[in-house]
């Protein structure tokens, strides 16, 4: 995907990078150009190890309010589940961080969504299950501060409680849509009433998790058995659109790969691993609100990423909308 904020590195120049800053440099592969945030570049280190180095954008490059420093995110990620061995979940290994750059492992097998058509149906529900027991490893990842809301951007995105966390974090999302004219096709003060009428539901989460935020197909490695007859979840990517809040806020882009109903085989797997997303009013409200939210995200973030192509754009818009009337009919 093409974006403003990739920041571009001639080979030359990416294995100057490293090895000034990590004394190891690279041969580069390939682009991965399926990322639409950062830049991403297949390597093979100097040392033999093949790794991805992933490029923040420059300083100068406009983001939106909460992508400012959301790198480290990443990095913590990482960091944390290194150091929690316990939570099961399966991603690359952090081998070195640095100045707006990451080197990580690679993993095994492709992205979900290159695959889906070669998943037997009989493997995907089991697939859908393990998915469903990994999340629940991640969300035992939790904050040492017991603070909710972004964990590496400005300290205005985070808060003690998850109601407070969360109406800034909106609010961030108006702010910049206001800076980048976004179409966003209802009144801030609409959207702003809708979030103040779900605090009640907001109120009831008291424990913050780690919430990836971004688990569609696309950011989740799948490797098939030889024969084609199973698959196997490999690792989870791209962790820099995580913060802590709410286990249910997982379920928005868990959706975009399939059911994620409390009959459904991923919710099954996530509650045999012992997570619990919630159940009634409340509960459906806060999904509404995530959604919202999801949505205000994928219109506004089409100004600084320069997204041009009227289907993407297109998309966005309806996926708004759709929350938007969600949640006027709760009222």
């Amino acid at each position: 995907m093409l974006s403003n904020t990739k920041r571009q590195l001639a080979p030359a120049q990416l294995d100057a990078l490293l090895r000034e800053s990590t004394g190891i440099g690279c041969r580069v592969d390939a682009e991965l150009t399926d990322g639409w945030f950062n830049t991403a570049y297949r390597v093979l280190l100097d040392d033999g190890r093949p790794a991805v180095v992933k490029l923040a954008p420059h300083d100068d490059v406009p983001v939106l309010r909460y992508e400012r420093g959301i790198m480290a995110t990443e990095a913590m990620v990482y960091r944390l589940a290194a150091a929690s061995p316990g939570c099961g979940v399966p991603m690359p290994d952090l081998l070195h961080a640095g100045d707006g750059f990451l080197v990580i492992s690679t993993l095994d097998g492709s992205p979900w969504d290159k695959l889906a058509d070669e998943i037997a149906p009989a493997s995907a529900s089991p697939l859908r299950r393990e998915l469903g027991r990994i999340v629940a490893g991640l969300h035992r990842l939790t904050p040492a501060d017991g603070r909710f809301g972004y964990p590496a951007a400005e300290s205005a995105l985070s808060a003690a409680d998850w109601g407070t966390a969360f109406t800034a974090m909106v609010e961030a999302m108006l702010e910049d849509a206001a800076r980048w004219n976004s179409a966003l096709g209802v009144p801030p003060d609409d959207v702003r009433a809708l979030v103040a009428e779900g605090g009640y539901a907001l109120d009831e989460v008291t424990e913050p998790c780690l919430v990836h935020f971004d688990l569609w197909p696309g950011n989740i490695f799948v490797r098939m058995a030889d024969d084609g007859s199973a698959a196997r979840v490999t690792g989870l990517i791209d962790h820099e659109r995580a913060f802590w809040g709410d286990p249910a806020a997982e379920l928005i882009s868990l959706a975009f790969g399939g059911e994620t109903g409390p009959d459904s085989a991923l919710v099954a797997g996530y509650t045999e691993a012992g997570g619990r997303f919630g159940s009634g009013p409340a509960f459906r409200h806060r999904l509404a609100l995530y959604g919202l939210y999801l949505g205000l995200l994928l219109v506004t973030e089409c100004g600084p990423r320069g997204y041009q192509d009227a289907d993407h754009v297109a998309f966005c818009r309806d996926y708004l909308d759709a929350r938007i009337a969600e949640l006027r009919a709760l009222r």
